[in-house]
């Protein structure tokens, strides 16, 4: 099916509607993404960009864009929490990273959002601001909704990437309620001396853990701190917390990460919750149809570093897809199948790391007794448990 001139609207202005309306415009589509805020922002935060993602990047263009707003990553170490002591380190960038490829990156989220919609702008794309999107019908011949000032709009091809409330997603496949991990997370980023490793360390314990590495050349350093707890917390990234709550959570963790969190004078807490996998992506009416990606389709846990990265490689196969298909029935029916159960497979990865990061007593020091051993007797093995995710490269056809 040919794209040129195709009529494409993309709700969401994040990393998944970004990516999607360049990948769509370079291809000849006609993009207008709305967005609900006043500018397309994001707040502080990192996140990390393994070569999965990095391959997408590349194939939109994009490549010498993240290696100018990146830092690449040397390695992933996990520590234990109250000693700091090594547990085992992947190396993500010598000998034993040369199985993922081309790099493994730490970027600002507000970063890669800056690169994307400058890409977004340079294939064409149209970008909407102050569009609030109350609800979408799939009742009609073409996908509708609704807007907070009661506008209305009709689309040939909507595409929600419109995160994990999203309206298309509820369009699709009703409301359905997520459950409560009982973990919450805390997020900071606080300053950083020049000539720190490139390096993400992961400082376990029971009940609890902290991620951290290096932003923006050194200069920065990016905190997620997670604790188990049994209070409900609001989801989403927008609700401050006490600097001390933190603090006080990880009061028996080493000298090198309570010597973080005494710089952390801003903190945002968010609940952790789990939601399926929608069973539905995509719907086809009389003169249109709908489809979702990113978060919207298959929300996952932050244990895995994987939520950008899916988000990216769903916009290219999207793309692909319907570029590759008669119709756009036919082409979403292909984009759903080649990313549900992959995405299936990652969501309950980032699950089992979450278990594996808290483990207490006697399973925890058999796993980390493991680990240790793994790194001495094979050392790159447990890399290659990844090979599956990390390789996998959406781009290469």
């Amino acid at each position: 099916m040919s794209l040129i001139g195709q009529s494409v609207t993309v709700l969401g202005a994040g990393v998944a509607g970004l990516a999607v309306a360049r990948a769509l415009a370079l291809r000849g589509a006609q993009v207008t993404v709305l967005e609900q805020a006043d500018a397309v922002r994001e707040l502080g935060a990192g996140l990390q960009i393994s070569p999965n993602g990095a391959a997408v990047l590349r194939a939109l263009g994009l490549g010498d864009a993240l290696e100018t707003v990146s830092t690449r990553a040397v390695a992933v170490e996990l520590r234990d929490g109250p000693s700091g002591d090594l547990v085992t380190r992947l190396d993500v960038a010598g000998a034993a990273g040369k199985q993922v490829g081309g790099g493994y990156h730490f970027a600002h989220r507000a970063d890669l959002i800056a690169l994307l919609l400058t890409g977004a702008r340079e294939a064409g794309v149209e970008l909407r601001l102050l569009q609030k999107i109350d609800t979408v019908d799939l009742s009609g011949a073409r996908p509708g909704w609704r807007n907070a000032q009661g506008g209305t709009g009709e689309a040939s091809l909507l595409i929600g990437a419109d995160g994990l409330h999203s309206k298309v997603r509820v369009a699709l496949t009703g409301k359905v309620a997520p459950f409560f991990t009982h973990q919450v997370a805390w997020r900071a980023l606080i300053p950083e001396s020049p000539g720190a490793a490139n390096v993400a360390e992961v400082h376990m314990a029971p009940g609890r853990h902290l991620v951290s590495y290096p932003l923006r050349g050194g200069t920065m350093r990016n905190i997620v701190a997670v604790e188990e707890r049994r209070t409900w917390v609001e989801e989403g990234w927008s609700l401050r917390d006490d600097t001390m709550d933190m603090k006080l959570a990880f009061a028996g963790f080493s000298p090198r990460v309570r010597g973080w969190l005494e710089q952390v004078d801003d903190v945002w807490l968010w609940g952790l919750f789990r939601h399926p996998v929608a069973k539905q992506w995509f719907a086809v009416q009389d003169q249109g149809a709908a489809v979702i990606l990113g978060d919207a389709a298959h929300p996952t846990l932050p244990f895995l570093a994987q939520g950008a990265c899916m988000a990216l490689e769903d916009a290219w196969v999207l793309a692909e897809q319907l570029a590759a298909h008669d119709t756009l029935a036919a082409g979403l029916a292909a984009y759903q199948a080649a990313r549900a159960p992959r995405c299936a497979r990652i969501v309950a990865a980032a699950n089992t790391n979450a278990r594996v990061y808290h483990l207490s007593g006697m399973a925890r020091g058999v796993a980390h007794l493991g680990l240790r051993l793994g790194s001495v007797v094979a050392p790159g093995a447990a890399l290659k448990r990844f090979d599956w995710l990390y390789k996998h490269d959406v781009t290469a056809g």
